[in-house]
């Protein structure tokens, strides 16, 4: 990839996480002991950067040095992640979420605790089976480097979240994968299906910093969620 692509995947990537953030330029660039015009620069793709300036805008942004990086600058690739039929490298999470708020609410609590697990989205169930399974748009993808986890939504479009669950549970090539149901109040009658079907773990909805912090000990793929026993009293209690 040419110096130049690099520069603008990079300012694009820090425009993203600064916007997720909530943060101005000109807010960074004084929590960067930067002059904002640099910060502008960079987020243009216009300024070579030294580490130095790397490492004061990842403290800023509260996030790791390589959390910077798009995942395709750090494999030599040059891909839209998040877009379908683009995601070819191995992730550890796939998230399935249709509401636009809700992905932006997931990865934002994601950011605010530093989970810098690469993570790949997709709208709807049937995007889902097509991504897990390897077809369609995603036929090029290998599928030994299928997703650890998946966060998995019920309410899904095209496929249901519960058929996804089955579907995954019930083939060879994805019955180990563990899912991660998205649940809010109005799902409680699903948690007794989801559990017979296999799912391995619960979070409620929406998914916040606070959210994971009470469910994560250690935020990493090891996660310690919410197991169904739990989770049940605190569905009951919000009816």
């Amino acid at each position: 990839m040419k110096s130049s692509a690099v520069q603008k995947e990079f300012g694009a990537s820090i425009k993203a996480l600064r916007k997720v953030e909530g943060l101005s330029q000109e807010t960074l660039a004084e929590r960067a002991d930067l002059h904002r015009t640099y910060v502008s620069d960079v987020e243009r793709g216009a300024r070579n950067l030294s580490l130095q300036s790397i490492v004061r805008l990842a403290d800023a942004l509260e996030v790791s040095v390589s959390a910077l990086f798009p995942s395709q600058l750090r494999s030599g690739k040059h891909a839209e992640i998040g877009k379908p039929g683009h995601q070819l490298e191995s992730v550890d999470i796939l998230l399935v979420e249709d509401n636009a708020d809700d992905v932006e609410m997931t990865l934002h609590a994601f950011k605010k605790a530093r989970f810098a697990n690469r993570v790949h989205v997709v709208r709807d169930g049937a995007e889902a089976l097509d991504y897990l399974f390897c077809r369609g748009l995603y036929s090029k993808r290998q599928a030994s480097e299928g997703p650890q986890v998946i966060l998995l939504d019920l309410n899904l479009p095209k496929v249901s979240g519960l058929e996804v669950l089955r579907i995954v549970k019930a083939d060879p090539r994805t019955a180990a994968t563990r899912v991660v149901i998205l649940t809010g109040a109005s799902d409680e009658m699903h948690i007794t299906e989801c559990r017979r079907l296999g799912a391995d773990n619960y979070i409620l909805k929406p998914v916040d910093f606070q959210g994971l912090s009470r469910a994560t000990p250690k935020l990493n793929l090891d996660w310690a969620l919410v197991h169904p026993a739990e989770i049940l009293p605190a569905l009951v209690s919000k009816t």
